[in-house]
């Protein structure tokens, strides 16, 4: 410790082993401190190097200068002058005696520490710790590869993977080789950790790599005794954190529980209808979720920094640009929920598309055609388009969907016979309601024909294409079998010559076709 009346002197170090020994403030006649240093440095390498060294040939005595450490009576180590105890704040002789003692331990522990049956016995330490490390990296290589042929037999019972409804997101198989990949990555995490802390015991061996060891556990105790402080420090945060959650969690329960009940129609609230249950669900969810962020983000460990404040923004952000059409789809997805076009099962017609609404979710609505074809239409489009729904009048006591197809037929068919026909067809039809009766309407009287419309319910609007196959195939059948001709009211009414358009299984044996009637004029 320097003296208060000599604060600006520079103080030179004497590391003759790299370790810092003293310091050297003062001059000596023509050598200034940094010389002095120097040579006081060389001079104790010199007494290390001297093979008969003895504590005792180190002794103090009085010259010129002050008092000199001196070594053998005749070689002179160091002198300290009356100015270097008076920079450190002592007398000469006091600094002497001070000095002396550190120059004789450290070159005695020196010449032990390099002495041959020093380094033999650090050799074998070393070698000790060799076997150490390649018996325990043994010991871990078995223990992994036991691990691994243990959970490889028992896949069965512990690898079922991972299932979403019916399909495998992740399969048994698959699921196995996750878990496999972990244990070795973990393996390898061990060994570097293993071989990471046997470092710093090797290197504490020799007193010239020990700092090396000090180092590198510093780099490991370092950063967990600071994430082990930052963690005790966060602790109470973090239970205040886990009452919220809990409080919400319970919050959420007793919500479902009445949410359910109003989906089985236990509960009963006029104007609420059982299917908003489970959606009107997911949107109080998402709410008490958001409203629960907005308690805890207060107590995340680093909320108040401008680095977590910036990636929030940027994440607000990207959200903001990247979700416009998202946040659309799932805006009309709620309002066709609470609107009811139609539920899952109802078969529908959204602009050009028909078929079974087989799901919908927030974002999109997919319906199945008839064609076996699952299309996914976005939320939004089907708000923006206009909606038919086949199935809505098929439920409970109505009457069902009304079935129509249009024949033309020309003036000269008794019109009691094609109703006839018609009604007839429908009757055959199996998918045909037989009550309410079907009713014929003809639609229009037009130049060369009458527009006939057959009307029948159904309750199966899904199976409308084989209705309307089947339908069509009676009326053909019923028209030909009543002699009635489904033709182009176009075709020329001309008959002379001309067969008739019924297929010849509906014909009697003896009919032939007419003849040509050509008129003579006189």
């Amino acid at each position: 410790m320097l003296h208060q009346n000599a604060p600006s002197l520079k103080g030179y170090p004497i590391t003759p082993f790299r370790d810092t020994l003293f310091f050297v403030y003062n001059r000596i006649g023509s050598f200034n401190a940094e010389n002095r240093a120097n040579a006081i440095t060389s001079r104790i390498v010199l007494l290390y190097k001297d093979p008969f060294f003895k504590k005792d040939s180190l002794k103090l005595s009085k010259s010129d200068f002050g008092v000199d450490i001196v070594y053998n009576s005749d070689f002179v180590v160091m002198s300290v002058t009356d100015l270097d105890g008076k920079t450190i704040g002592t007398s000469n002789f006091a600094l002497a005696q001070k000095n002396l003692a550190i120059i004789q331990k450290t070159v005695l522990f020196q010449k032990e520490n390099n002495a041959v049956e020093s380094w033999l016995k650090r050799i074998g330490l070393v070698l000790l710790f060799i076997s150490l490390i390649v018996i325990i990296v043994f010991g871990i290589n078995k223990l992994f590869k036991w691990l691994r042929i243990f959970l490889i037999k028992r896949q069965d019972s512990y690898f079922s993977g991972l299932k979403i409804k019916e399909s495998y997101v992740f399969s048994p198989q698959r699921h196995l080789e996750f878990v496999l990949k972990i244990v070795s990555l973990a393996r390898i995490v061990v060994l570097i950790f293993t071989f990471y802390i046997s470092l710093p015991a090797i290197f504490s061996v020799f007193p010239e790599t020990e700092a090396y060891a000090t180092t590198l556990l510093k780099w490991i105790f370092s950063p967990a005794k600071a994430a082990l402080t930052g963690f005790l420090d966060f602790l109470p945060n973090l239970i205040s954190i886990l009452v919220i959650v809990l409080l919400f969690h319970y919050l959420l329960k007793a919500i479902k529980f009445f949410v359910d009940e109003i989906q089985k129609g236990q509960i009963k609230i006029e104007g609420f209808y059982s299917d908003w249950a489970k959606p009107t669900f997911n949107i109080i969810k998402v709410l008490i979720y958001a409203f629960m962020l907005v308690i805890i983000f207060p107590y995340l460990p680093g909320s108040n920094s401008p680095i977590f404040q910036g990636v929030s923004v940027f994440v607000g952000v990207l959200f903001s640009l990247g979700s416009s059409n998202a946040i659309a789809n799932m805006i009309a997805g709620l309002v066709i929920t609470y609107m009811r076009p139609f539920k899952i099962g109802d078969f529908i017609k959204i602009g050009e598309v028909s078929g079974t609404v087989i799901e919908k979710t927030s974002l999109v609505t997919r319906v199945r055609t008839s064609k076996q074809e699952d299309i996914t239409i976005p939320n939004a489009t089907v708000l923006s388009s206009s909606s038919i729904n086949y199935s809505a009048n098929t439920y409970n006591d109505s009457n069902g969907l009304l079935i129509h197809t249009k024949v033309t037929i020309g003036y000269e068919s008794p019109w009691k016979d094609i109703h006839k026909a018609l009604l007839e067809a429908a009757f055959r039809t199996d998918l045909l309601e037989k009550i309410p009766v079907p009713f014929v309407l003809q639609t229009s009287l037009d130049d060369f024909y009458v527009t006939y419309e057959i009307n029948a319910y159904t309750k199966q609007p899904n199976e409308q294409p084989l209705i309307y196959s089947k339908l069509h195939q009676n009326i053909q059948d019923c028209f030909n079998e009543a002699g009635l001709e489904i033709m182009s009211p176009h075709f020329s009414s001309l008959r002379d010559g001309n067969k008739t358009t019924i297929p010849d299984n509906y014909l009697n044996k003896e009919y032939e076709a007419p003849f040509f009637k050509i008129k003579k004029e006189e």
